[in-house]
């Protein structure tokens, strides 16, 4: 059993494998590091999340997501359409002439620092990043020795 959503730190770690996980899946955790490849904007955004800033969204392939509310998800909800033409063709649920928007180009344009045309998905622990890091630091939180 591989245990994924909701781990951030070494008490989340030991608190799944005590419930017979033999490994984790971990993926918020690693956007705000150095080694990203994400626009700096983009994990800053995930630095200045809250908890209050993260929704549950359907996106245009009729899936649900979490992600961290902006302008652009609350244009959305109150429904403005984002026209764009259908570059993709991604999957076959999106139907690209009734979505509102390109789910695709919007988390091409958010991972570019673009988050006015796009929006993050994160994790549920989103809130708990405080700052931008390395890959060798989330890798000590999770598993290093206890301090």
């Amino acid at each position: 059993v591989i245990a994924a959503g909701g781990i951030f730190d070494r008490d989340d770690v030991e608190r799944v494998f005590k419930l017979g996980a033999s490994a984790v899946q971990v993926g918020t955790a690693f956007v705000a590091t150095e080694e990203c490849d994400a626009d700096y904007r983009f994990k800053q955004a995930f630095v200045d999340a809250r908890s209050e800033d993260v929704t549950i969204i359907k996106s245009p392939v009729g899936m649900p997501g979490r992600a961290i509310r902006n302008k652009f998800i609350e244009d959305v909800e109150n429904g403005k359409r984002k026209p764009f033409k259908c570059a993709y063709q991604c999957i076959k649920t999106c139907n690209y002439k009734e979505a509102p928007y390109c789910i695709a180009e919007a988390l091409l344009n958010a991972c570019k620092g673009d988050l006015e045309n796009g929006f993050a998905f994160c994790g549920s622990e989103v809130h708990r990043i405080s700052g931008v890091t390395t890959v060798k630091k989330v890798i000590d939180r999770l598993f290093g020795e206890r301090r």
